[in-house]
């Protein structure tokens, strides 16, 4: 977060819960318009919550809704479904939880994550609000006191030997170490060094911690849609930043992106790492069948849409006993090819679009050895595939299959060795520690090259991803 706050009053659409690198200046103006049953947890005594809650109703507003409008949700609520977070204004931090909360998971799931950390002097709040009508959830941090300047070092150091969920551990420092990587490259400094002023640290250490708490909770596989980019330009301590700011475009890469023409910044940093590092992937509207939505608001109105991020729980294709998907298996039962041909159909799928492609022996009728060929590929392409299976092999029909899969959010780092530039697949996701893999053909022909085994390169370039 080496990108500054801003007060809540900015143009932009959302509570900038942004730190900036070299310890930038973050202002708050909370002002509760629009408030209805304030909920407080506070950060006293290292965190430990001495809860309380209070309603109020500025500008003539009624008190005329509970603050929860649906049940809460219980732990693991959301294993074997979709959680599609619906970014149509973009995302904050705040406004993920207030998300989240709004869903049904409760707030105590936050306040007991935020609670385990060694930090003091603030306080959380939970109301609603009114956008076009729609009540939502709103979600902030409030300071008691001075807080220290932090670094990545400390707060990595400080979430690693919290006793948190070993998974929301896991993801915060995730979130986290994306975020600090995103500000390193743009202040060109050690990821160690990278300074969170004092309000910004808490804010992002709050809203990352509190997110992953929610997610793990639920247990949900994480869609999100593109997001929106605002333009313009955001003051920071040390000069103006253009918008969307440098750090929230290095959080987003391989992340669907388009403009919108709006002088604001609707993706902040954090939230920007947030939906990053949770995302399986990032489509328009997922299929599958909604069954509850819950609504964060941001703070500011925006002039042309509702400043909200919607969050909708739903059944995916497999668990509902739906036919719809996203992908087909395309096979072919085959007792007339030789394994040549099986190759080539192979390779023919994958050059055309096919995910995967692959052939299984198997045994026909009157006992007769075949070949199953097979191809997973996405459903809008089905018909091409379904094609290319016809032609390039002696099969009469080809079956279709309606699947959905869950998928690892994947990047190609591209890491400096000794043998040369080696392209490593990176996968992430909530789904534990990332996994690395380098490019084999590259190390094989730098190991070629080089006169060393494969193994000796794909070790070396293994030990230079970050």
């Amino acid at each position: 977060m080496a990108h500054e706050g801003h007060d809540h009053d900015h143009k932009d659409g959302h509570e900038h819960e942004h730190g900036h690198g070299h310890g930038h200046e973050h202002e708050h103006g909370h002002e509760h318009g629009h408030g209805h049953g304030h909920e407080h947890g506070h950060g006293h005594g290292h965190g430990h919550g001495h809860g309380h809650s209070h309603a109020f109703a500025p500008h003539g507003e009624s008190h005329d809704h509970p603050d929860t409008r649906q049940d809460a949700l219980g732990e693991g609520a959301g294993a074997g479904k979709v959680l599609f977070l619906d970014a149509f204004s973009g995302i904050a931090g705040d406004m993920t939880i207030a998300a989240m909360l709004d869903l049904g998971v409760p707030l105590l799931v936050v306040e007991r994550a935020v609670a385990s950390l060694p930090m003091e002097g603030y306080h959380v709040h939970r109301d609603h609000t009114h956008r076009s009508g729609i009540v939502a959830a709103r979600f902030d941090v409030h300071l008691d006191g001075p807080q220290p300047e932090r670094t990545y070092k400390s707060i990595d150091t400080m979430l690693q030997g919290a006793p948190l969920a070993d998974g929301v551990k896991d993801l915060a420092r995730r979130i986290f170490r994306r975020l600090a990587e995103a500000e390193a490259t743009v202040h060109r400094m050690p990821i160690d060094e990278v300074h969170f002023h004092e309000v910004g640290a808490v804010d992002a250490i709050v809203d990352i911690v509190g997110a992953a708490a929610c997610f793990v909770y639920l247990g949900a596989e994480v869609v999100a849609s593109p997001l929106p980019m605002g333009r313009g330009f955001v003051k920071a301590r040390h000069g103006v930043l253009p918008l969307p700011a440098p750090a929230t475009v290095l959080c987003l890469r391989d992340i669907p992106t388009y403009p919108v023409d709006l002088d604001a910044e609707l993706v902040t940093p954090t939230g920007a790492a947030i939906l990053a590092t949770v995302a399986s992937r990032v489509e328009r509207w997922p299929a599958f069948a909604p069954e509850r939505v819950g609504w964060g608001a941001g703070w500011r109105d925006l002039p042309d849409r509702p400043n909200l991020l919607r969050a909708v729980l739903g059944s995916t294709p497999a668990s509902s006993g739906a036919t719809l998907g996203t992908h087909v298996v395309l096979e072919a039962n085959i007792d007339d090819i030789t394994g040549e041909l099986a190759g080539h159909t192979i390779e023919a799928l994958l050059a055309a679009g096919a995910l995967d492609a692959w052939a299984t022996p198997i045994t026909m009728k009157k006992g007769r050895p075949g070949l199953m060929l097979s191809a997973l590929v996405e459903a809008s392409s089905a018909d091409t595939l379904a094609t290319v299976l016809l032609r390039e092999s002696t099969t009469l029909g080809v079956r279709r299959i309606g699947a959905s899969r869950t998928e690892r959010p994947r990047r190609i780092d591209q890491v400096e060795t000794p043998y040369g530039l080696i392209p490593v697949k990176v996968s992430e996701g909530p789904y534990g520690p990332p996994m690395l893999k380098p490019e084999f053909d590259v190390c094989a022909r730098a190991a070629a090259d080089h006169g060393v085994p494969v193994r000796v390169v794909i070790a070396a370039a293994l030990a230079r991803v970050k």
